[in-house]
């Protein structure tokens, strides 16, 4: 017997594989946005809060000192690192915030970055390129 086939079978025969495949790849590009969003944390929507939240600028925390010593101040001068850094930018260095392993120099106030220095701080201001303009700080002890 010699059956012929409608085209009605044709094309579900046809359109069934590619449903299955768009569908499949649908569920896996998903997937890998949930996946990478949940690696990252949330931290692309709390920096966008943070910076609604605060007029004045982004918040920064770090370690208040000068662009000479950074972070490490010799130990054999007998100073503490808030001498040591007030010692520095009386002799011409500027005032930075290190941050991990990057490095902000502070465009502001320096008697307020005088009384924070060699100290941890948090710095609300505006970034431009490395530099942070001070809107207000606070001593993080």
């Amino acid at each position: 017997m010699n059956k012929t086939r409608s085209w009605f079978g044709l094309v579900t025969c046809c359109a069934t594989p590619a449903l299955i495949v768009g569908l499949s790849c649908a569920l896996l590009f998903v997937s890998a946005a949930v996946a990478f969003a949940a690696a990252d944390g949330g931290k692309a929507v709390a920096i966008a809060t943070s910076e609604t939240d605060n007029p004045g600028g982004r918040t920064f925390a770090g370690l208040i000192t000068d662009d000479h010593c950074g972070a490490r101040h010799e130990m054999d001068s007998g100073m503490n690192p808030a001498e040591c850094t007030k010692m520095c930018v009386r002799n011409g260095s500027r005032y930075v915030l290190i941050k991990g392993s990057k490095t902000y120099a502070l465009a502001g106030d320096e008697s307020k970055l005088e009384g924070l220095a060699g100290q941890r701080a948090t710095i609300v201001g505006a970034l431009t390129g490395h530099t942070i303009k001070i809107v207000s700080t606070t001593s993080a002890r």
